[in-house]
């Protein structure tokens, strides 16, 4: 029997008030899409196979290099934590997963950990290694480098660090490991180039031997930051390159904010996909760089876009699974309220990629009607599939409106009585 934090009843009498209005935009929206051959029940169905996991680090207040404002009620350990993404989940239900970030998450029983994650109807996904800061127990500095470092004690530190949070993620359930590394160069000749990316490869040897069978390894790359002149895995290709070196369950992760302005992501999600390397996403947004805004706030086209690559890819190959991961910092809004709001935006984008017409889409790219082409990608992404989502998660059991439903409850107040303020960092969210 799940454990809800939120009283089940509330909810009820949430969705109570709205459920005469969302099946009047609900079969409003049926009767348009039949017009066009769709059938809105179809779609709803699989708006309720959707997931995305959430990030234990992005349900604390984010912050910038210069300042942390604490935010209220905030989680003080990993088990406050998965209380906040169990919220989350019993009103969106697309959120059945959360992912971990070690040593922030570290817990001081995993099985208890794992206990708790059942009890409250979650599961984990793959876990986060953190070598871009120095911990106060280790022995060498990561200030020059972690598996790129010159220092081998430092490089077999984060190897034997990376291979511990496999151990742990066993235990809990975990099927992957994501790496980011923020190893570079802040200056032209601080680093060799290219021996830095070999000591890469090689650390990363070692971490990949120690992978379950069914496990996988993510990549993931970044283009700058902390490393402002060169990031040794600053690009798709770079982590193509390297997955390939590696092996079958090596796969590259694509953070949304990790590109160049004006990145065309769909095209290297197509790419990836084309060579079997797409492993996942930590799905944000960005108006300059890695802002880690919440997604589909600032270019919700891209996120359909890549989306509908992804479908594509799908139709393709029947067993394509990519993980799905939110990654955001908050740092003036509840990060709840911002994760419920950036699931259902990545939800609808899932939908609305549905919706295009890929036989007409097919006969327009043949017959070089690049307009048509284009206008039937956005009569997808223009058809407004709230009424489709809402009903989804209704029948699921979460709320018509989750937002609405979570301030109703009165959850915040009531966890900021029991968790005093707190200062400092709690994980800014910027892997």
């Amino acid at each position: 029997m799940t454990q809800f934090i939120i009283d089940p009843a509330q909810v009820e009498q949430h969705n109570a008030n709205q459920r005469g209005a969302l099946q009047a935009d609900y079969d409003a929206l049926g009767d348009m899409l039949s017009r066009r051959g769709v059938d809105i029940e179809a779609l709803t169905a699989k708006a309720q196979t959707f997931a995305v996991a959430v990030p234990s680090w992005g349900v604390g207040t984010g912050g910038t290099r210069f300042a942390r404002f604490p935010g209220v009620g905030e989680p003080r350990d990993v088990t406050e934590k998965l209380e906040d993404c169990a919220v989350i989940h019993q009103l969106t239900r697309a959120t059945p997963t959360v992912s971990l970030h070690f040593p922030w998450d570290k817990p001081a029983d995993p099985r208890a950990l794992r206990q708790q994650a059942d009890a409250l109807g979650l599961g984990f996904d793959a876990v986060n290694s953190n070598t871009f800061q120095d911990q106060a127990s280790q022995a060498h500095t990561y200030k020059f480098g972690s598996l790129t470092a010159t220092s081998q004690a430092a490089r077999e530190q984060a190897v034997a660090h990376n291979i511990d949070c496999i151990e742990l993620g066993k235990v809990l359930g975990s099927k992957g490991l994501t790496v980011w590394v923020g190893d570079g160069a802040n200056f032209p000749g601080q680093s060799n180039l290219r021996g830095a990316l070999e000591r890469y490869i090689d650390s990363a040897k070692g971490i990949y031997a120690a992978l379950p069978a069914d496990w996988l390894m993510y990549i993931e790359h970044k283009l700058f930051e902390p490393a402002f002149y060169c990031s040794v895995i600053a690009d798709w290709g770079t982590s193509f390159a390297v997955a390939q070196q590696l092996g079958d369950k090596a796969k590259c992760l694509v953070d949304l904010g990790h590109h160049a302005p004006n990145t065309n992501i769909e095209m290297i999600v197509a790419r990836l996909a084309q060579f079997g390397k797409l492993g996942g996403f930590h799905f944000n947004d960005s108006k300059y760089g890695d802002d880690d805004l919440d997604s589909g706030s600032i270019d919700p086209f891209q996120l359909f876009l890549v989306f509908n690559e992804l479908a594509d890819a799908a139709l393709r190959n029947p067993a394509f699974s990519p993980a799905y991961m939110l990654d955001q910092s908050h740092n003036v809004t509840d990060p709840i309220e911002s994760l419920m709001s950036s699931a259902v935006e990545v939800q609808r984008a899932f939908v609305q990629a549905a919706l295009v017409d890929r036989t007409a889409l097919a006969g327009f790219q043949e017959g070089n009607d690049a307009l048509q082409a284009a206008q039937t990608l956005k009569r997808a992404f223009r058809t407004d599939v709230s009424p489709i989502l809402a009903m989804a998660r209704l029948r699921a059991g979460g709320a018509i409106d989750p937002v609405a439903a979570y301030r109703a409850s009165g959850y915040r107040d009531a966890v900021a009585v029991k968790r005093p303020p707190k200062a400092g960092a709690s994980g800014s969210g910027i892997v």
